[in-house]
């Protein structure tokens, strides 16, 4: 099967303007300025891009698949995530994480879900673990879970500066995030250690602490929801300076960003002004995520969820209200995170790599969503939808 997408203006993410792009089964098949094709050539679906906007597809590095919450009880915990939630925000590559609930929430579950969405036709991965040290592996082993288990790209959610947290020492830290640097060392794989910061005035001292006194780079750390609050926001600045990957949340709700959270796309903006580099700065949603609301003594009083559509909003939001350059913002969500992530043939639209695309109105709003060579979305509608959606 091929899909010839005509006369798109295209971000690669970069802006390399008006063009063709073939696509052959799931791969990018070529990029030129014109493709044309033969006259005998049997089961081509052109697609008129002349009006859109063709960008990569989206990545959604930190979601909670299976659902998450819980921490108003057993009732409050999240649903599973729906295949057209997803492609129809865009996104076309996930990553799947646990989070609070380690222990009803498992790696089987997490995995079997993965497989499950790349079944319907979006590319998954998944961290191994939860909030919880030590971490609750498939295998028992962080170093096995990440050779073996096709899935596992590294380690995470892990907990810090947070009530929820299993209060982590120092050296445990270290210990793996050592086994998770081996693990994606000898497997080809990022063996990254995602870490949940919560609103402890502790913020990212536990991280620096590590690098201090470890041989372990910046960078193995892969810290979000560093726009909780604006004391965290400013750390992170910092930290970012000095090298350090940032992930920005941008599921949220009124009542957070009224008590200070950092809106994703002011965020942005900020943190480039202030001289870190773009390619430090990513975006997840946290969707499916719980958005707890707490007390002054840590006493849950109110439960929301958070959503994938949240990803590309605050993209826009960046663009057009606040004046970042497009192809800029585009790359938190797609050659960022396919980078820090090692998945090579992700973020990116170039010969040869996964035939993940997104069409845009001139409006900016999403019109069509290919992944991995499929048609799953058009006109802003989902025409491939999940096992179980009606």
């Amino acid at each position: 099967m091929f899909v010839l997408i005509k006369n798109g203006d295209v971000y690669s993410p970069e802006h390399i303007g008006k063009k063709d792009i073939l696509l052959a089964g799931e791969k990018i098949a070529a990029i030129s300025d014109t493709i044309d094709l033969p006259d005998s050539l049997m089961d081509v679906q052109v697609i008129d891009a002349s009006r859109f906007v063709v960008t990569p597809g989206f990545i959604d590095s930190h979601v909670h698949i299976t659902g998450g919450g819980g921490e108003g009880g057993f009732k409050t915990r999240t649903p599973e995530i729906y295949l057209s939630d997803v492609t129809k925000a865009g996104v076309t590559t996930i990553v799947g994480v646990i989070g609070t609930d380690g222990t009803a929430r498992t790696m089987t579950n997490l995995i079997a879900k993965a497989k499950a969405l790349k079944e319907e036709g979006i590319s998954c991965f998944v961290h191994t673990g939860s909030y919880q040290v030590p971490v609750k592996t498939l295998t028992g082993s962080i170093e096995t879970d990440i050779m073996m288990i096709e899935e596992v790209i590294g380690v995470g959610e892990i907990a810090i500066a947070d009530h929820r947290s299993s209060q982590p020492e120092a050296h445990e830290l270290s210990r793996l995030a050592s086994q998770a640097r081996v693990g994606g060392l000898l497997s080809g794989k990022s063996g990254v250690v995602n870490i949940h910061l919560g609103d402890s005035k502790s913020m990212l001292s536990l991280i620096e602490e590590v690098i201090a006194t470890s041989d372990l780079p910046i960078t193995q750390f892969y810290p979000t929801h560093i726009n909780r609050n604006p004391y965290l926001f400013e750390a992170a600045v910092e930290y970012a300076k000095k090298g350090g990957i940032v992930d920005f949340t941008t599921s949220t709700t009124k009542q957070f960003l009224e008590e200070g959270e950092v809106k994703c796309s002011v965020g942005l903006k900020t943190m480039l002004e202030a001289g870190v580099p773009v390619e430090q700065i990513t975006f997840t949603s946290d969707a499916q995520g719980s958005l707890p609301a707490f007390n002054e003594f840590g006493e849950f009083i109110g439960l929301r969820i958070g959503k994938v559509s949240s990803l590309y909003s605050e993209v826009k939001d960046a663009v057009l209200m606040e004046g970042v350059p497009f192809q800029t913002a585009l790359q938190t969500i797609t050659s960022n995170p396919a980078r820090i992530l090692k998945l090579k043939e992700k973020g990116r639209l170039e010969t040869g790599l996964d035939a993940d695309l997104v069409l845009l109105n001139e409006d900016h709003s999403i019109n069509s969503v290919i992944a991995r060579g499929q048609l799953m979305v058009q006109y802003g509608e989902a025409i491939v939808k999940g096992t179980f959606e009606e």
